[in-house]
């Protein structure tokens, strides 16, 4: 039996792997279920961006009342400030995440096999190296959408310029600062995005094999978990992901932040060193973990939302024997 073959067995054949997958089917299913996704936890994501950027002086501070100033000055469109350039971009760059995700996971798995480490070892290495290789092939898409989205969910707010939409800050981020502006932080991004990714897949593969061996579906159990059970655990795994990585990184999404949404051709822009020195002197150490709330939640809903939709995707997908 292969590696990957193992490894399904042992924790009571939870796992598709990548060459199961009817593929065409995999990626259009699965733009519909993410986009739809995104669209439930988008709002979270430009509470968290306007809590980074917020300058000293203004006052709402938490979350509850960005939301709640935005839904007041805005109202519901106001929380969803730049998604249709998210969901452009979102759709190209998780095929090429998920697909480098799978296929690097199933290499990896085969290399670390010999090693004979314990199974939740195998995993958060496995895990890790394909999360950290997905992202990283992801930013060249990302990292432009995510500098049009952000400066759209925060136009407006606390001194920031406004926009008519995405196409107009594309037109005028390249016409200040060509293209590289639009790949402005994109060194943050992948420092960011990538440990991310790594300790968020880590931290979900080797937590579902503690919880699959909590619940006795160890090495030698042959009987297959219930429906409930493989839905709880990876729930579980995804929390304890999003927990663990929004907690490790929310210093550094902080600066890339806002590095990405300051004003365009102003000879005052900082780097990410006086961002952090100003941020520091400003606040604090604990300055740099604004928006931890925000980011917290969502990097776990996000991350359960999408890893539960992703083991689903993948059982709807699987080629019939």
């Amino acid at each position: 039996m292969d590696s990957s073959g193992a490894r399904t067995q042992s924790f009571g054949q939870t796992e598709i792997n990548w060459d199961k997958l009817d593929k065409t089917k995999f990626y259009v299913v699965g733009a519909g279920l993410f986009t739809g996704i995104t669209v439930a936890l988008y709002p979270v994501s430009v509470v968290k961006t306007r809590l980074q950027v917020a300058s000293k002086d203004i006052a709402d501070r938490n979350a509850f009342a960005v939301a709640k100033g935005i839904l007041k000055a805005d109202g519901v469109p106001g929380l969803y400030r730049g998604f249709g350039t998210v969901i452009t971009g979102a759709i190209p760059a998780r095929i090429i995440f998920l697909t480098t995700l799978e296929t690097t996971k199933v290499a990896t798995f085969r290399m670390v096999e010999p090693l004979k480490l314990s199974e939740p070892s195998q995993a958060a290495i496995a895990n890790g190296i394909a999360g950290m290789m997905g992202s990283l092939c992801a930013q060249a898409v990302f990292v432009p959408v995510d500098v049009v989205s952000q400066k759209l969910m925060v136009q407006g707010y606390s001194g920031y310029a406004t926009y008519n939409g995405g196409v107009d800050v594309v037109r005028k981020v390249i016409k200040a600062d060509g293209v590289r502006g639009l790949y402005r932080g994109f060194g943050l991004s992948v420092i960011t995005y990538s440990p991310s990714s790594a300790v968020w897949w880590a931290s979900y593969g080797s937590s579902q094999r503690l919880f699959w061996r909590i619940l006795g579906h160890g090495a030698e159990q042959k009987e297959a978990p219930s429906l409930g059970e493989i839905v709880g655990v990876q729930a579980a795994g995804g929390v304890v992901a999003g927990a663990t990585a929004s907690c490790i990184t929310t210093p550094l999404d902080t600066i890339k932040t806002r590095l990405q949404v300051q004003v365009m051709g102003d000879e005052n822009r900082q780097n990410a060193v006086r961002v952090v020195k100003k941020l520091v002197a400003d606040e604090g150490w604990k300055g740099l973990y604004r928006g931890l709330g925000p980011r917290f939640f969502s990097m776990s809903a996000w991350g359960t939302s999408m890893i539960l939709a992703y083991e689903y995707l993948k059982r709807l997908c699987a080629k019939e024997e």
